[in-house]
């Protein structure tokens, strides 16, 4: 198991000793997910977390009216999980899905939390991470989700993942910008 790549991101919020790295190391298993097949599923009590080595992941749910509503992609080296439900122990809101045969380094949640108790660099890399992908990058994107034209969000999509362009299918998209797939064609079409 090449547990490289997870490091050197775990590294690039904090450094961490030996010791924790051989701590978390042991709660690490790989797993690899068809096109399609679920991680976490809407109504399930989620109990792991994935590091993505390879693939992509969508974090959706099903709108009342029927229509996806996607909140995240986790592309290569993005940690994945419904957080919320994990921490409470209760039933996910959303359900993540392999976009493309995915392969993650995945790790029981309530274990990891144990190692945030003991070792000091884990718990700052904990805290560092989530102030980052929960709090800093999350609000503009609600904002923005508000206060936004579907063009300004598109153009923001496009600078924020460049990278996942080329491997999204334009619903997918749409269902992240919060607009109809034929909203999102007009304006593929004015940015050319």
């Amino acid at each position: 198991m090449n547990t490289d790549q997870f490091f050197q991101m775990v590294r690039s919020y904090t450094d961490l000793s030996m010791e924790a790295e051989l701590a978390w190391l042991a709660l690490i298993k790989v797993k690899t997910y068809s096109k399609g097949e679920n991680f976490i599923r809407t109504g399930q009590v989620p109990q792991n977390v994935a590091f993505v080595t390879k693939g992509l992941f969508s974090q959706y749910y099903i709108a009342d009216s029927g229509e996806t509503v996607i909140k995240y992609f986790f592309p290569e080296g993005r940690i994945a999980g419904s957080i919320p439900a994990t921490l409470t122990k209760t039933e996910s809101h959303f359900t993540i899905t392999a976009l493309e045969e995915t392969t993650t380094l995945e790790y029981n949640y309530r274990e990891f939390k144990k190692l945030v108790s003991i070792y000091s660099d884990i718990a700052a890399f904990y805290i560092c991470y989530l102030e980052q992908h929960w709090v800093i990058d999350k609000e503009p994107y609600e904002i923005s989700l508000r206060g936004d034209s579907a063009k300004i969000r598109y153009d923001a999509f496009l600078n924020k993942y460049p990278q996942l362009v080329k491997r999204l299918k334009k619903h997918h998209i749409a269902a992240y910008l919060g607009i109809t797939p034929t909203q999102l064609s007009r304006i593929f079409f004015a940015n050319k």
